[in-house]
């Protein structure tokens, strides 16, 4: 399988990004001190290795001020899954990077982990890349320029799909870091595909992963996606009701235009008789390997067939009322609704348990729903949105435009309120003080047991808690949306020669 390797690795060794450098960048802009690179080096460490000391980047089941992360391996064998959260994300104190990602297939995991450590990386040369282009074409006139984008539109003409949206985006109102971000992350998936292809020891030709990448500056949201994982944000209504808002699309061979450029490229689209509702992606000669997304990472025996790695982009700005986002596997929502999911986190004990508590949900609800079933590995990272920063910066520019003068006449009139409050009756002060605490803020855990959510969440406390959720009787019906997967992801393997007796071109076992 990997025979289609050795040919192009030579050609193309030096049009694929080298991570080991920007790891060392991103070392020594991090501050990481010397001695642990030259040990890690000594010791023979590789990029995962590095990573490692990276501060900020978490890979594995944890938790922080903002964010946490779990995974639970299934009954199907080795664990798939991989998930990243990443703060200071390229050295910005304001923005954050988060990942979860599934694999499928014979080495699969590697797969997985492969793009979890090398994704972010390519993201972050190309966003650098691409905020010095936009800064040097301020003082560069229309050749060095035109030359760029010229560049960028073949490349990117080579995807299908990749950039047709970006003239409509030009027109409404989004940030100025948003087309360039798309750019860079459209360009890190290219690259990141294309390193998987070259690599001369993961065998990617019918392996691979979806990609649920989520990047946030400030109240900017930008997210990238591959496959069937998916996003989900939790926000409050006009009535403080908590809903789920979808932020991805399941990207699922049966989508209409998912369908059409699949059969387009001679692949053909169809479910098997056992299980109707997963429809899948097939050779055109041959009954495998039976895919069950229309987008992902590797997975190169059907790359000539309608098969892509281009990630959809969407962009949100977000609010006061938005407490939480949620990126999981499949494992998870093949059993749980979105608004079962947000119901489960936000019924959490607190922040750092959540993302447990999700897994643990899925996990009960697969043996309730498919008892005869092995259950899926399942991957999950909440990331809890704070908006104090917002808050503020507004302070700060009201505070500029004020006077010494007004500065003064406010404490005196803080003074006279005061001496109000304490005439007042004791219950008008607990009023007062139910009302400071209910901010849209999710805050983390503190030791009192009383403030463990803020007391917006306790006073809309999710109608099921998480105990009925794991405790739900066996004859309850679990709304699972559409497109189970219940099965793996990928069907069948192609059969295959010896190694020793394999073709140069892989196309002719067709």
């Amino acid at each position: 399988m990997g025979s289609c390797y050795s040919t192009m690795a030579k050609r193309g060794t030096n049009t694929v990004d080298q991570p080991s450098s920007a790891v060392n960048n991103l070392l020594e802009r991090s501050g990481s001190s010397n001695r642990k690179r030259k040990k890690s080096t000594a010791a023979g460490g590789d990029d995962h290795s590095l990573l490692r000391h990276i501060p900020g980047r978490y890979c594995s089941n944890t938790s922080t001020k903002t964010a946490c992360l779990y995974t639970q391996q299934g009954k199907k064998g080795i664990n798939q899954d991989a998930m990243i959260f990443w703060e200071n994300f390229c050295s910005r104190n304001d923005t954050v990077f988060c990942g979860v990602f599934d694999g499928h297939g014979p080495f699969g995991h590697v797969v997985a982990k492969k793009v979890r450590d090398s994704l972010p990386l390519l993201l972050s040369t190309q966003w650098e890349a691409s905020c010095d282009d936009e800064e040097g074409n301020l003082h560069k006139s229309g050749t060095a320029s035109a030359s760029t984008n010229s560049e960028e539109t073949s490349s990117a003409a080579l995807d299908d799909e990749s950039f047709d949206s970006l003239e409509a985006e030009e027109s409404e109102k989004l940030p100025d870091m948003y087309l360039p971000l798309k750019k860079s992350i459209l360009q890190a998936f290219k690259l990141m595909d294309k390193e998987l292809k070259l690599h001369p020891t993961i065998d990617c030709f019918c392996s691979g992963t979806t990609a649920v990448t989520l990047i946030k500056k400030g109240q900017d949201l930008v997210i990238g996606n591959v496959g069937d994982s998916r996003a989900v944000l939790a926000t409050r209504d006009k009535d403080n009701s908590l809903l789920a808002v979808q932020l991805t699309v399941d990207l699922k061979p049966d989508l209409p235009r998912e369908a059409a450029r699949i059969q387009q490229c001679k692949g053909r689209v169809f479910a098997l008789q056992d299980e109707p509702e997963v429809a899948r992606v097939w050779l055109p000669n041959n009954d495998s390997p039976g895919l069950a997304m229309a987008r992902a990472f590797g997975d190169f025996c059907l790359k000539d067939f309608g098969l892509i790695s281009v990630p959809d982009v969407y962009y949100r700005r977000l609010t006061k009322r938005d407490e939480f986002i949620i990126l999981a596997s499949d494992g998870v929502w093949d059993v749980l609704s979105n608004k079962e999911a947000v119901d489960v986190v936000a019924s959490a004990p607190g922040p750092t348990t959540a993302a447990r508590a999700l897994v643990d949900s899925a996990v009960r609800a697969w043996k309730l729903k498919y008892p005869t079933s092995k259950n899926d590995d399942c991957a999950a990272v909440c990331l809890f949105l704070e908006h104090t920063s917002l808050d503020d910066e507004n302070i700060d520019e009201k505070n500029k435009e004020r006077t010494p003068n007004d500065l003064v006449t406010e404490v005196v009139k803080a003074t006279e309120d005061i001496s109000e409050v304490q005439d007042d009756s004791h219950v008008s002060v607990v009023e007062d003080s139910s009302v400071i605490r209910g901010s849209d803020e999710i805050v983390p855990v503190v030791e009192s047991t009383e403030e463990k959510f803020p007391a917006k969440l306790q006073h809309e406390q999710s109608k099921r808690s998480l105990a009925e959720f794991i405790s739900t009787a066996d004859d309850e019906e679990w709304s699972a949306l559409e497109g189970i997967t219940r099965v793996n992801s990928l069907l069948s393997l192609p059969r295959f020669l010896s190694a020793d007796k394999r073709s140069a071109s892989w196309r002719k076992w067709l």
